[in-house]
């Protein structure tokens, strides 16, 4: 009988290991799987084709312009530069990805969630006011002032942002726990969709008077 017993929870823990698993990028079988679009003589692993590791080279894991501000003249004042596995193919598998962030005075890094990880920000240049809220039914908000030097941890999943509270530029960079982790801009994709969302829909999800509705999706959204 505790033979069966062990046996059910050994099952049962592993059922809860695998879920776990399934929400995160899968652990690495090798040393590295630099991704290739040439599929000719590639073999397909975690969402990408990966060139023989005989022929890997150095500027398979290299990326070089990190130092160089992103340019902020958009509607929010802000600019996300990317190292993901679209920039540096060594990283296919690894689970891990930067991104550097440029704020202009008072810019705005909207709020947004990332589905496929988690992010740890780091401040170097400015002051700013960030934030994330839990999920239903909570919908707590956890808020920060940052200064250089200082770390925040935006959990997977969650809706975060990051606001530039000075008159001068900021510059942040963070890490997240995926090779591309995504990202889903909120009022892009509630007002910005293509083709758009029925207005009947988000008047009554917002509770907002449809003209108000119709108003928010003539707008132009920018990622």
């Amino acid at each position: 009988m505790k033979g069966i017993h062990f046996t059910v929870i050994a099952f049962t823990l592993l059922a809860f290991a695998c879920s776990l698993a399934s929400a995160f990028d899968p652990s690495p079988l090798q040393d590295f799987c630099v991704a290739i679009k040439d599929i000719k003589n590639g073999v397909f692993v975690n969402g990408k084709f990966c060139k023989d590791p005989k022929l890997a080279v150095a500027e398979d894991f290299f990326f070089s312009g990190l130092n160089m501000p992103g340019n902020t003249s958009n509607l929010v004042g802000s600019n996300v530069t990317n190292v993901n596995v679209d920039q540096i193919p060594g990283l296919n598998t690894l689970g891990i990805s930067l991104v550097r962030i440029d704020y202009a005075p008072y810019g705005l890094n909207p709020p947004h969630t990332h589905p496929r990880g988690t992010e740890i920000l780091v401040v170097v240049e400015g002051t700013l006011y960030v934030g994330f809220v839990t999920s239903n039914p909570d919908n707590r908000l956890f808020t920060k002032i940052l200064n250089p030097g200082d770390v925040f941890v935006f959990p997977i999943g969650l809706i975060h942002f990051q606001f530039n509270i000075g008159k001068t530029e900021a510059v942040a960079f963070a890490g997240l726990s995926s090779q591309n982790a995504g990202v889903i801009t909120i009022a892009n994709a509630v007002f910005g969709s293509s083709p758009p969302i029925n207005p009947d829909v988000l008047t009554k999800a917002f509770q907002l008077d449809k003209n108000v509705v119709q108003y928010l999706q003539s707008r132009f959204w920018s990622d």
